[in-house]
């Protein structure tokens, strides 16, 4: 077991979606975990022998290297819960974002003989992003940094104007907006990330959970829709008892959380939450479920494609936290049952199939002092985080 942290890696998990192809972890012999690489390979061994394709990689240090690329004009049958694309080579890829995310991107996409594009703002002229990429395009013109970040139709005119074949998003800013991943499909440039649907069914935390239930796989006790008034928080406390916590029902970071411990608590911290909600989501929507007091927090790592293969690439704890933030990870997680972890990973990859979830995403749970999980949110996109699953992967 190693405790490694990656800041410097080369992350290949953010364009694992530009392959189509099935995942399929590989370990070295004798031994399950942690995996040592990933093939990347047809959705059946029979389709490789009929002529279909095969994408292996190798690990190096700090991410994937590409080995090999054989590809025919054969492709397996796509499940029914997922969409079909044609596949389309991807020559050009543009990160809708700047900083570290932004050059780790180009670096995977070097390695992958992929040009890359950067978009800026006036302030960030000269920032080391604009420097790592083979094209660079200012947008959101007059407009605040953050705010130019978010000019979806800036960003979408580069894409176009420049022949980008696929957008990433980074994490932060657009990355789970379902809108610019609708935006960018209408303008015929892949989104490097889940389809605009699932994106807008993980934002949705009141649907999230939904699917959760649909899926078999526990949830926290809640409201099934976000509640409108002060009234319905009293009568959840009533029913379920204290504590409660309050959550934002179209964002997360911590942000719109407040946690409620006696009714004398429940109308001021209902009011912060809603305008803590609306401040950053621009929606003031809330749900209530029960606190889980002094829960382990972990996440785990998954990767789908477009035919419906889901894999995880194990978990990463994350209980070490200030204000709702994360602040340390650890993986694999120290100190947990085998029997849980198979769970929360069986679980992760269930839910991940109910849904149709394509690229690489994040299911996250809480573990109450019992040993028993409950899930709580889908990050569909890359995380800050997942740098640390890449050290356990080698």
């Amino acid at each position: 077991m190693r405790w490694r942290f990656a800041p410097h890696a080369c992350s290949l998990m953010c364009v694992l979606s530009t392959a189509r192809a099935c995942l399929v972890p590989a370990a070295p012999p004798g031994k399950d975990f942690p995996p040592s690489g990933l093939v990347i390979r047809s959705r059946a061994a029979e389709d490789e022998a009929a002529g279909g394709s095969m994408l292996r990689f190798r690990t190096v240090h700090g991410g994937l290297r590409l080995l090999g690329v054989r590809r025919t004009s054969t492709a397996p049958a796509p499940s029914p819960n997922v969409r079909r694309l044609e596949y389309k080579p991807i020559k050009k890829v543009m990160v809708a974002n700047r900083g570290e995310i932004a050059i780790r991107v180009f670096r995977a996409c070097t390695e992958l003989g992929i040009r890359t594009v950067a978009v800026y703002s006036e302030q960030d002229t000269g920032q080391m992003h604009r420097q790592k990429a083979d094209e660079a395009y200012l947008i959101g013109r007059g407009l605040a940094p953050v705010q130019a970040y978010l000019h979806i139709p800036d960003i979408i005119k580069v894409a176009k104007e420049n022949n980008v074949d696929a957008v990433h998003p980074g994490y932060g800013f657009l990355s789970e907006r379902a809108d610019f991943a609708q935006a960018c499909q209408d303008a015929g440039v892949r989104f490097i990330g889940p389809s605009p649907e699932v994106v807008r069914k993980m934002g949705d935390k009141v649907e999230a959970r939904a699917i959760a239930i649909a899926a078999g796989v526990p949830v926290v006790p809640g409201t099934d829709a976000p509640i409108t008034s002060l009234h319905e928080a009293h009568e959840f406390s009533n029913t379920y008892g204290f504590p409660i916590i309050f959550k934002a029902a179209y964002g997360g970071g911590g942000r719109g959380m407040r946690v409620v411990h006696s009714y004398e608590e429940l109308e001021e911290n209902y009011t912060r939450a809603y305008s803590e909600a609306l401040a950053a989501f621009g929606n003031g929507a809330l749900f209530v479920e029960k606190f889980i007091e002094k829960p382990r927090h972990i996440e785990v790592q998954i990767l789908g494609d477009q035919y419906g293969n889901i894999l995880h690439l194990y978990e990463r704890d994350c209980s070490i936290q200030r204000r709702h933030q994360k602040v340390v990870e650890i993986a694999p997680a120290a100190h947990l049952d085998p029997q849980l972890r198979t769970r929360l990973t069986g679980d992760s990859v269930k839910l991940a199939k109910q849904v149709g979830y394509e690229n690489a995403g994040t299911v996250e749970f809480l573990v109450d002092k019992h040993g028993k999980h409950y899930f709580i949110e889908v990050n569909s996109r890359l995380q800050v985080e997942h740098t640390v699953t890449e050290e356990i992967t080698e």
